[in-house]
């Protein structure tokens, strides 16, 4: 059957063009998780095993927990050959050609392309968004209360923070949970709290400071105040801290930005703008999670050429290893824009958005020349 031009493709060839690329990026994303699970999960965890009561087993329990974490970072490489393994396949068996022969314009492809992997696209941001932060943080907490019977979620020393005109130090602290609930407790904590002009107007020592939902809580508090003519002492067994300052800025102090979701990054933003800090280390993931659809989405549309030159003579082997140099040589530009954001102070949005349509570009050119 001859389309009309101008006519509605029919919706069976889109759903068996996008049939097509989800197998291949099913199974390619399967490779490499699975590769990544042992190699990059399994394989350094059994130097751990013996710790306390942590077991052969437990270390198994801990990387499948870190799964979805793995399948979030991997998927755009497997989408981008996942996608020239597709598309070589409709290739060589000379289906794509009796599609285009049928009517299936370039544009249509690159569309069929688009809505077979948005929705693992879209799937895959939700999960870096809850799934795959909530694995990790189940992953460290078995790992933890493995190790050690006070189930200790992550622990801390020489923390500093700051919020307004308070500054706070604490020796030591650990997250703590009871598998309902976490919480933050810091011990041996000191609080400096200066004036507008300056002056340091008081020192809070604290035995234990405990951060729940109800806000901060000091415990065993001995408090020197520094007046003009004078220098007082109090003391208390209990005294609530007013404080705009939560654990996830603490948290994000010590636990690397890509492992925290888009809100705690953004709190964290927020708290190192509030304070004149430098915000840049958390503003990469952040911006970075923004745009993760879109480089997906990008990378395996500027893919789509290669289906009409190199891949209709290639074999398998071929077609993977373009799949690969095409994700490398993405990451490496994208990488590259980002570290020059990060040098000279301009926007992260922009450098997040360059690669993409730079390779779109290309990607423009190389159709029109494969079509002329």
């Amino acid at each position: 059957m001859k389309l009309v031009p101008g006519t509605t493709f029919p919706r069976i060839h889109d759903l068996y063009v996008g049939r097509v690329l989800l197998g291949t990026v099913l199974m390619t994303w399967a490779v490499l998780v699975g590769l990544d699970f042992v190699i990059g999960g399994l394989m350094p965890e059994i130097g751990d095993i013996g710790e306390g009561d942590y077991t052969f087993s437990s270390a198994l329990v801990y990387v499948i927990y870190t799964v979805p974490r793995r399948a979030y970072f991997l998927f755009p490489t497997a989408a981008v050959i996942g996608t020239l393994m597709g598309l070589g396949h409709l290739a060589t068996t000379s289906e794509l050609t009796a599609l285009r022969a049928l009517g299936l314009s370039r544009r249509r492809l690159g569309l069929a392309v688009a809505m077979a992997l948005a929705v693992l696209t879209a799937l895959m941001v939700l999960n870096g968004e809850t799934l795959a932060p909530w694995g990790q943080r189940r992953a460290d907490a078995l790992k933890a209360s493995a190790k050690s019977p006070d189930l200790i979620v992550a622990q801390y020393s020489g923390l500093w923070a700051r919020e307004g005109n308070t500054f706070l130090n604490a020796g030591s602290g650990e997250e703590h949970s009871d598998g309902q609930e976490t919480w933050l407790q810091l011990r041996d904590v000191h609080l400096y709290e200066f004036s507008e002009e300056g002056r340091l107007e008081s020192i809070a020592r604290a035995a234990t400071a405990e951060h729940r939902s109800g806000g901060w809580l000091l415990r065993d508090v001995h408090r020197t105040w520094f007046e003009a003519r004078a220098v007082t002492q109090t003391e208390s067994l209990e005294e609530r801290w007013e404080s705009r300052l939560d654990p996830t800025a603490l948290a994000a102090s010590v636990v690397r930005p890509s492992g925290l979701t888009s809100s705690a990054l953004r709190s964290s933003i927020e708290y190192r703008k509030r304070n004149g800090l430098d915000a840049s280390e958390y503003e990469e993931p952040y911006w970075g999670r923004w745009f993760y659809a879109f480089n997906v989405l990008a990378l395996c549309l500027a893919a789509v050429p290669f289906a009409f030159g190199t891949l209709r003579s290639g074999g398998l082997g071929r077609r993977v290893f373009v799949g690969i140099v095409f994700a490398l040589g993405f990451w490496l530009l994208q990488t590259q824009f980002v570290r020059m954001a990060g040098v000279f102070r301009f926007d992260f949005r922009l450098a997040y958005l360059l690669p993409p349509v730079l390779m779109l570009g290309i990607s423009a050119v190389l159709f029109q020349r494969r079509s002329g």
